[in-house]
């Protein structure tokens, strides 16, 4: 049968199996979706675009291994998701200076690892927010950067972090915590954002 006339279960299946077709025609249709992800915790498009690349990289190694107790796009969501964490935690070992423009016209240096806030809109409090989070143990800042960066629900942030609907709860509730002590008392506005409970 023709690759076109194929079902999307089947060119999984195809792909699965070493069929190198069907994997590249999977691959452009999850694209897209994995590209979004990337550019949506790295906030460069550069970075975005490697990111992806490498993500599509470890669907193709790992395709074998999906197992279907998710839907494929979950699972890519979740392989593009920890492919973003996992340079992210590498350039926040190893911090080089990035020189920005701020909108007043000056210049501002940054650690390369700003990217894990590139989302937050609150452009007056990025350096400390970015600050804070070099402060904050790794599973804290990954909770809170997918629930309030990535805007994540619960369920979907312990399907892709592999712990329990709770532990996620709990795990924002601190890393929240953490964050409004670091950032102090005179971003107030930014403070409460972060740390306002909620129930989606």
């Amino acid at each position: 049968m023709a690759h076109e006339l194929l079902s999307d279960s089947q060119l999984l299946q195809r792909a699965q199996q070493g069929d190198r077709i069907a994997l590249s025609k999977v691959l452009c249709e999850q694209y897209q979706r994995v590209f979004a992800v990337c550019l949506r915790m790295m906030g460069s498009r550069t970075a975005a675009e490697d990111q992806t690349q490498e993500a599509l990289l470890r669907i193709a190694r790992g395709i074998s291994s999906f197992e279907g107790k998710s839907t494929f796009s979950t699972w890519c969501h979740r392989v593009a998701t920890t492919t973003c964490l996992d340079e992210l935690r590498r350039q926040r070992r190893r911090p080089t200076t990035t020189t920005l423009t701020n909108s007043d016209g000056s210049d501002i240096e940054l650690v390369d690892d700003v990217d894990i806030t590139a989302s937050i809109e609150w452009s007056d409090v990025r350096a400390d927010i970015r600050e804070a989070l070099h402060t904050v143990p790794v599973e804290f800042t990954r909770a809170v950067v997918l629930r309030d960066v990535l805007e994540l629900g619960y369920q979907e942030i312990a399907d892709l972090t592999g712990v329990a609907t709770g532990t996620v709860k709990s795990r924002i509730s601190r890393g929240r915590a953490l964050l409004a002590e670091q950032l102090g008392g005179n971003r107030n506005d930014h403070v409460e954002r972060l740390t306002n409970g909620d129930n989606k």
